[in-house]
């Protein structure tokens, strides 16, 4: 009999759609809720993990992560882990990236963090400490979060630094794993990203 693996599969999960989102406005510790259209979603992404047993359950504190896991099913045993906040915003909060661009041109949040807000040395640490806890759990693990920080958590897991964040796209209701290659505690991958259910227009 195969001894199953002591690794964990970190599920990835991007909170649904809500109107900040749509818009573009970067939406950190303000609690906008989802709209029908991100409650449907998560819904169907509930359906999508139907029958796959999470050996932990970890959700950011904001409302849109705490209410898709809840429409996905997975409330029940879900634990809210501050880490897995949005990165803070501060000063850009509700802002979108042009309206940024027109107050700072050049802007890189990976590089330059937002005023009042995170530095991105501060949202690596905060990723890296995450890392090493997903990394010390067994089985599957399913994580509500939002979309830079989730970006910046597959990053660090396969030892990129944040920048490359930039270049992985992540939807709404997105389902992503990270893992390890030929279960080598050496070898951290990322195995699936930014997987939509069927018929998403996104």
């Amino acid at each position: 009999m195969t001894t199953p693996s002591p690794l964990p599969r970190i599920y990835l999960i991007r909170h649904g759609e809500t109107e900040w989102a749509r818009l573009g406005r970067h939406t950190s510790e303000t609690d906008i809720p989802l709209l029908p259209c991100g409650e449907s979603d998560a819904r169907e992404l509930g359906a999508r993990l139907q029958g796959k047993m999470f050996s932990h359950v970890l959700t950011s504190p904001r409302l849109r992560a705490r209410r898709t896991c809840e429409l996905a099913g997975l409330s029940a045993h879900a634990r809210v882990e501050p880490d897995l906040s949005e990165w803070r915003y501060g000063d850009y909060e509700g802002k979108t990236a042009t309206e940024i661009a027109a107050l700072r041109p050049g802007w890189s949040i990976y590089r330059d963090g937002c005023p009042n807000g995170e530095s991105a040395e501060a949202v690596t640490a905060r990723a890296d400490r995450l890392v090493s806890r997903l990394r010390s759990l067994t089985g599957d693990v399913a994580v509500f979060s939002h979309g830079h920080f989730l970006r910046i958590l597959a990053a660090r897991w396969v030892g990129w630094p944040i920048a490359h964040a930039h270049q992985l796209l992540l939807s709404t209701a997105s389902l992503s794993i990270l893992a390890f290659n030929h279960e080598r505690a050496d070898r951290p991958i990322i195995a699936l990203w930014n997987e939509l259910g069927p018929g998403s227009p996104r």
